[in-house]
């Protein structure tokens, strides 16, 4: 669920200059905004609530995206940690142990994965395959929610909501069916 998050936020953390706020703020307008970007860097600070846990976990670290489909989560604390999507391959790179798999034995994970892709290319209706999405707001305080429609994911995420200004993303937050949920808030680094 980690990784989802990165890839989500990554989808979105890359920005551009900020828009004027604009009315009439539609799901192809806002996808075709945050779609455009091809590559990007964000600092992520993600802070997770699990029912098994007294505290909130919290993790820092980087995220990198390039189009069309690589995803990389570089948590550097609490520990160093290291996720890479590159295509169908996942890569996990934990305690100094590399394990990459395809990202075809998990369904759901898969699912998940190619619906991110839809969102970085910017294309609505490989999301909507996958989610019932509605956006609400305008161009300078923006949320799109995201509820899966598909019944084994629907057994995982109970919705995804981001919210953003103008075309950045600032805040990922996932629901999980369990009660279990995450937060992650973002600033560009890519200009840096």
């Amino acid at each position: 669920m980690r990784l989802i998050a990165a890839a989500l936020a990554m989808c979105f953390a890359v920005a551009s200059p900020a828009r004027a706020a604009e009315n009439n703020w539609t799901l192809d307008r806002l996808m075709n905004t945050l779609g455009a970007k091809k590559s990007g860097r964000a600092h992520f600070t993600e802070t997770r609530y699990l029912k098994i846990a007294q505290q909130p976990l919290e993790s820092s670290g980087e995220l990198v995206f390039n189009a069309p489909d690589h995803l990389e989560k570089h948590t550097v604390s609490p520990k160093p940690e290291n996720l890479v999507v590159d295509g169908d391959m996942l890569t996990v790179d934990r305690n100094g142990h590399k394990t990459t798999v395809p990202l075809r034995n998990y369904p759901e994970l898969g699912a998940f994965i190619e619906s991110i892709q839809a969102t970085l290319a910017g294309n609505r209706f490989a999301l909507e395959k996958a989610y019932k999405v509605s956006v609400d707001g305008h161009g300078d305080e923006w949320t799109m929610t995201l509820i899966p429609t598909d019944s084994r994911m629907v057994a995982k995420v109970a919705s995804i909501v981001l919210a953003g200004t103008g075309d950045s993303l600032t805040r990922v937050e996932i629901k999980q069916a369990d009660g279990d949920h995450s937060l992650m808030r973002l600033q560009d680094a890519s200009a840096q």
